[in-house]
């Protein structure tokens, strides 16, 4: 297997990155929805692929207003999953925030996403709220925060 490869993701990339959200998501968002958040000035993209010219296999966005940032969503291709890249991805653009000055990162998950739980405690972040019935009134989003 090819080495994890990191970059900012780029317009061209928004047909993949609407595929990979519809895959991952119960209401993915279009092209024209990744379109609108990768020509944003706040908003700050990456992806990781299988090498510098495979396919994104996952992303991560984020709304920066320094010195915080609100993870707006991060997705990671089913069968891709539970093999460390989304760890790999989110350490990197974590990273690249810092270099911007944020120094907090917000992010809301569901309750039930053990595995998004795990990986987000992994990398410091702590819950700070919860928002019931927010995902369709079934589910409660957890608000987490990251101190840099």
């Amino acid at each position: 297997m090819t080495s994890p490869h990191l970059r900012d993701a780029r317009m061209e990339d928004a047909p993949a990155l609407s595929r990979l959200h519809e895959q991952s998501f119960a209401r993915g968002w279009d092209d024209a929805e990744f379109e609108r958040l990768l020509c944003d000035k706040v908003v700050r993209a990456h992806i990781i692929s299988h090498g510098q010219k495979g396919a994104p296999v996952g992303f991560v966005l984020s709304h920066l207003v320094a010195p915080e940032a609100e993870i707006l969503s991060i997705a990671v291709k089913g069968e891709e999953r539970r093999q460390g890249l989304g760890g790999i991805l989110l350490s990197h653009h974590l990273r690249r925030l810092a270099a911007e000055g944020v120094n907090i990162s917000f992010l809301e998950v569901e309750e039930g996403n053990a595995a998004a739980l795990k990986l987000y405690a992994s990398l410091g972040y702590e819950q700070i709220a919860r928002r019931k019935g927010y995902y369709g009134g079934t589910a409660d989003a957890l608000v987490l925060k990251r101190n840099f």
